[in-house]
């Protein structure tokens, strides 16, 4: 990717004081305002680890793993809207790294990997822990570096966060030989970088006005519209933008799961979110609309499911700034490629300006109303825990105000539907990829991002158990992230599609003894023992089984000052609901 500067255009460039390569970058870091890097050492990466130990500027967290790390980094970006930067050694610590830079490119995450590689001399030669892992990445990230000369260190790093965090964010891979981190020079800091691509250069297309205008005029004749707002939305920093737009088009809003928060939950224009495990009410109006309005989303399988069912009766219009997603999955009658929050701050004034009128839809939200009134998200109660009763209660009590992060699977899905969200970044998930065991250390990353804040990481027994080592990262920092596990001994989702599409034969999604799986009728046979594990960590645990005592161990949980391991026992015969069979229609919705 070339890239030019002009003397005219940008500040001067800053030539620093001799320096090795590996401080060279720690300097890069810091110019970027990077205040916390999660970094796990080792031979090809030590001269890093070194360096960071030479400044008090930028917070060294040790994760237990690589994996959990990366997924750490993920958690504060996710959080807070920054680039989270995460760091390996070369070979297995880099690849470990690989799951969170697929998950943050599949959910547009700002993201920078370092890595360290092997001296220049032996790269393609096999060299100990020697992997590619330039070319490893190269599907999965928005650029990568294999920085070969040293004087090439501060452009990298600048252009490196540059992408990572604008236009649509994604992770970005630097991997560093060894010799050029242990090599000195004058670095010389760069101000800024301008690219040639037009891909790095997003933010340049905007919506133009006639086309904001033919949409204004769309909504205009449109009898049955709704707003279909996805995590692009979050990206953007538009729910403001969002919100006035729905509010003085008088138009019915829809999120996914990455854009949960996008559009208060609470306002009356809110269907939550729709899709595979979404609200009926919200896909059945998306189902019957005659005008979708798609802002910052990308037609994702688990949202349309039959792509030529979607929306049969609907005026598209897509508004993105990814020019590549127009038309990719759904075809669309009115792209539109543009920075949302810009193309909806100008809707907002045009919509003034022309004195716009919303149209007469008071029958298609009554509709609407009806549904909701009719199928809203909902459970049996049970005499035991049922899962969805404990999220509920987890929100009473917190009043809706934590930051949730999940692991991958049906607390996942019971997060979302019974935990509101009516502000940005406050539910933290692995969607695209739906990489298990993102919730603890993700808890971990957005904990860190966010003191201030319940930070609780909703998740599953096999989930959790993937990244449980992480609960002595949490331990030792002194990070009071919590994990309320929903605990039903068998690998929920999966057993989900077992009971609807397999005659609910069991193909290795139990997760105890076979023979003598735990459930609340049978405690002594839970496996394994979650609390005695988190206090081998030095984490304070709970196990609640009764129904009575749940209120008050939630309680508990939140009130202590460090990390805490909640074991919520409940049956594993509960199913997300509703939900639409993968690749199928909104009219094959199964409600029960």
């Amino acid at each position: 990717m070339k890239t030019t500067s002009s003397p005219a255009a940008f500040p001067p460039a800053e030539t620093g004081r001799e320096m090795k390569g590996a401080d060279a970058v720690v300097e890069c870091l810091i110019r970027e305002g990077v205040d916390v890097i999660f970094a796990y050492p080792g031979g090809a990466s030590q001269e890093l680890h070194q360096a960071l130990a030479r400044t008090d500027k930028i917070r060294v967290i040790l994760p237990r793993h690589e994996q959990g790390g990366s997924f750490a980094a993920e958690g504060y970006a996710r959080a807070t809207g920054k680039v989270g930067v995460c760091m390996a050694t070369s070979g297995p610590g880099a690849t470990n790294l690989v799951s969170a830079i697929a998950d943050a490119y599949m959910d547009s995450i700002p993201l920078v990997a370092i890595t360290g590689q092997v001296y220049s001399k032996y790269i393609g030669k096999m060299a100990f822990q020697e992997t590619d892992f330039y070319g490893m990445t190269l599907p999965v990230v928005k650029h990568s570096y294999l920085v070969m000369n040293i004087h090439d260190l501060p452009r990298v790093f600048k252009e490196a966060f540059h992408l990572a965090r604008s236009g649509r964010p994604g992770p970005v891979v630097i991997d560093l030989p060894k010799d050029v981190q242990q090599a000195k020079f004058h670095p010389v800091f760069p101000a800024s970088v301008e690219f040639l691509n037009a891909y790095a250069n997003a933010t340049q297309n905007q919506a133009t006005d006639d086309q904001l205008k033919h949409l204004l005029g769309l909504i205009a004749d449109a009898q049955k519209p709704v707003l279909y707002a996805g995590g692009g939305i979050i990206s953007a920093g538009a729910h403001v933008e969002l919100q006035a737009f729905a509010e003085k088009t008088n138009i019915p809003v829809a999120t996914t799961l990455m854009g949960l928060g996008a559009f208060p939950e609470a306002h009356p224009l809110s269907m939550q979110w729709f899709g595979m495990h979404g609200s009926a009410y919200g896909n059945w109006a998306v189902d019957q609309c005659d005008l979708l309005i798609v802002a910052g989303a990308r037609f994702d399988d688990r949202i349309t499911g039959d792509t030529t069912k979607f929306a049969p009766h609907a005026k598209i219009v897509h508004l993105d700034i990814d020019a590549s997603e127009h038309n990719k999955n759904k075809r669309v009658q009115f792209p539109i490629t543009s920075d949302i929050c810009y193309a909806l701050a100008r809707l907002n004034k045009l919509a003034a300006t022309n004195k716009f009128l919303a149209p007469d839809t008071a029958a298609w939200h009554a509709q609407i109303a009806t549904w909701k009134k009719a199928h809203p998200f909902g459970y049996e109660k049970s005499r035991h825990i049922v899962p969805q009763e404990a999220v509920a209660t987890l929100y009473a009590l917190t009043k809706g105000e934590a930051i949730i992060t999940t692991g991958v699977g049906q607390h996942q899905m019971w997060a979302a539907q019974f935990y509101r969200f009516n502000e940005p970044r406050r539910y933290i998930s692995s969607l695209g990829l739906g990489a298990m065991g993102f919730g603890y250390p993700a808890a971990l990353g957005a904990k860190v991002a966010c003191p201030g804040k319940q930070v609780i990481d909703i998740d599953g027994d096999g989930s959790f158990m993937m990244n449980i080592q992480e609960l002595a990262t949490a331990h030792i920092e002194k990070i009071a992230a919590k994990a309320m596990i929903l605990n039903n001994q068998h690998l929920g989702m999966v057993m989900q599609w077992e009971d609807r599409f397999y005659g609910s034969v069991r193909g290795n999604t139990i997760l105890g003894d076979e023979t003598n799986v735990g459930s609340p009728d049978n405690p002594d046979a839970l496996y394994p023992d979650f609390v005695k594990i988190a206090e081998g960590f030095g984490v304070k645990g709970r196990r609640v089984i009764k129904k009575s005592e749940l209120r008050e161990a939630i309680q508990e949980m939140l009130d202590h000052d460090g990390p805490y391991v909640l074991d919520v026992v409940v049956p594993y015969t509960e199913h997300v609901l509703p939900m639409i069979p993968a690749g199928k229609s909104v009219k094959e919705m199964l409600l029960k």
